[in-house]
């Protein structure tokens, strides 16, 4: 019975399905692209519902939020979570780096036909007002069509907090209205979530079959270290947040995060994965509507420490693998790009062009980096796996905190 059990679960069939896919694509190679569309097709059917969440989920949760006395701490104390936890995981790439040293004797000779300039125009990134002027939206259809999300939550914010001015009679049916749509698009996202073991699949053979494990070697100290860091940061550093910062026994916090880690893991998407964090946050971990939708969705928008890590570690990598002595100029350049240059990055797959930046603001040739882009795929699937365990930590965190401030406050009055 208890076998039966487990494997009516979907997060033990997504685990199988990603085993299966694995050896399906070290079997087949690259004929294993066969089965890309049943991957594709998934990814599809949970974008489709990805961005109408995010609009009805942030409208309802500002317009909840905002009733509340400490609504503004809330807004201040998400955004500050994210950036001082983006900031803490670069600076523990950086040490992990300097402290194992990934990229010190690496042997190029083999590969030096690899290397390129083409990515030297990639590392730009916007000044702090054009970033703002762009978050502003002039046409929020169109935002909606090009799935600009910065864009969609500064209106969605603004729209939520101005139906929770109107009067209650006015405002109670469509609030009413948004919490029925949500639960709607929950009930889709169920559905569309028994797919998930078939597009996990899809997705794992095509990813093995076609870059396979053979650039692994070359980069495998860097791969080693890269997930020695995500597993302190996910089960030492958040943990401890949740120990010191919240009601939620941290064993319940990290049973409850295994199924949206698989699938974070197997789509490697934050936003591809937020209905099922949204799901796990509110059922398992007791965060409410409220500041799930209001933190969750813009986690999955700004909340990158993953990548964070990612950033740090090939920065030093490639330092160490040019014989460039960065200096405390170097390393702090290096966390602040990677920081702010997370703000606005799309929550979706594929290779990013974030690290050209950080790269380039230290000082560190780039020439090197298509040896890294043929296993992005393995090294974003852990990065956003890591990128939604903060999104939901920080829920629970600023839920807990939210708590204990309206109770402070109804004492007073």
């Amino acid at each position: 019975m208890k076998e039966k059990s487990l494997l009516k679960n979907v997060g033990v069939q997504i685990i199988i399905a990603m085993v299966l896919g694995t050896i399906v694509g070290i079997v087949m190679g690259k004929d294993a692209s066969i089965f890309a569309p049943l991957g594709t097709i998934f990814i599809h059917l949970i974008k489709m519902l990805v961005i109408p969440l995010i609009v009805i989920s942030i409208i309802s949760g500002a317009a909840n939020l905002s009733d509340s006395p400490s609504a503004g701490k809330v807004g201040i104390g998400t955004i500050a979570f994210f950036l001082g936890t983006s900031a803490f995981a670069v600076a523990l790439a950086l040490i992990a780096g300097e402290i194992f040293k990934p990229g010190v004797g690496l042997d190029l000779s083999s590969v030096t036909h690899m290397f390129s300039d083409q990515y030297a125009d990639k590392g730009a990134l916007p000044g702090a007002m054009e970033t703002l002027i762009g978050m502003i939206p002039t046409n929020i259809f169109q935002s909606l069509m090009d799935a600009n999300i910065l864009q969609i939550l500064v209106f969605c914010l603004f729209f939520g907090i101005a139906i929770s001015k109107i009067p209650n009679e006015k405002s109670a049916p469509l609030i009413n209205g948004l919490e029925g749509m949500i639960q709607a698009l929950i009930w889709m996202v169920t559905i569309v979530m028994m797919l998930a073991p078939i597009g996990v699949f899809g997705l794992m053979a095509d990813s093995i079959g076609t870059y396979g494990f053979d650039m692994l070697g070359l980069v495998a100290k860097l791969f080693i270290v890269y997930i020695g860091a995500l597993l302190v940061y996910g089960f030492i550093f958040y943990p401890l947040i949740i120990k010191l910062f919240s009601n939620t026994s941290v064993r319940d916090f990290i049973g409850a995060m295994k199924k949206p880690q698989i699938v974070a893991l197997s789509t490697a998407s934050s936003m591809a994965t937020l209905p099922v964090t949204m799901k796990t946050c509110e059922e398992d971990l007791n965060v409410s509507k409220s500041t799930s939708s209001f933190v969750l969705p813009l986690g999955a928008t700004i909340n990158m420490s993953g990548n964070a890590i990612y950033y740090g570690l090939v920065a030093i990598f490639f330092a160490q693998m040019y014989n460039i002595d960065l200096g405390l100029a170097g390393y702090a350049a290096i966390i602040f790009t990677a920081t702010i240059g997370a703000i606005g990055q799309a929550g979706v797959p594929g290779p990013s062009f974030l690290v050209v930046a950080v790269l380039l603001a230290a000082g560190i040739p780039i020439e090197g980096l298509p040896l890294l882009f043929a296993l992005d795929r393995i090294f974003d699937m852990t990065r956003t796996a890591l990128n939604i365990t903060g999104d939901a930590v920080c829920a629970v965190v600023i839920d807990n905190l939210n708590e204990k401030q309206d109770k402070l406050q109804s004492v007073e009055v």
